[in-house]
């Protein structure tokens, strides 16, 4: 038997599946009945209403709906913090702000190491170029 301590609360148990004691499990299907049963007589509720009236936080509501678990298509004003501005979203893990500054900065980042590589380039150089800068 494999024993674990609880991501959650601490306490030692017998790992399972879920990698979580079997109270924090319960505790987890409890809020989630609660959430959905808020929603479904109150389907305009935003988060903030949610969490404050179920006394869910507002993290484990987020989980709740990027497993799948809580549906946003019926709740129009059910939106979730985006992981790196806090602004809300719908869908994904980002905004569409945070993902497009994320990809210019990629590509800037990309075309950076490209023009320093092009000005530097040899005959021979390349499979072992990596190699040769720790040799030296």
């Amino acid at each position: 038997m494999n024993l674990a301590n609880c991501p959650r609360c601490g306490r030692l148990f017998a790992a399972n599946f879920k990698d979580m004691c079997p109270n924090c499990i319960k505790e987890i299907e409890r809020e989630y009945e609660a959430c959905v049963h808020y929603l479904r007589e109150e389907k305009g509720a935003t988060i903030q209403e949610l969490s404050e009236a179920t006394e869910v936080s507002i993290k484990q509501i987020t989980r709740f709906i990027r497993e799948g678990r809580i549906s946003v298509m019926n709740a129009p004003n059910l939106m979730y913090p985006c992981e790196v501005c806090g602004n809300l979203i719908r869908e994904g893990h980002m905004c569409d702000s945070c993902r497009s500054r994320l990809t210019k900065e990629l590509n800037q980042a990309i075309h950076d190491e490209a023009s320093k590589d092009s000005g530097t380039k040899k005959q021979g150089d390349g499979t072992y170029r990596v190699i040769d800068k720790f040799h030296k």
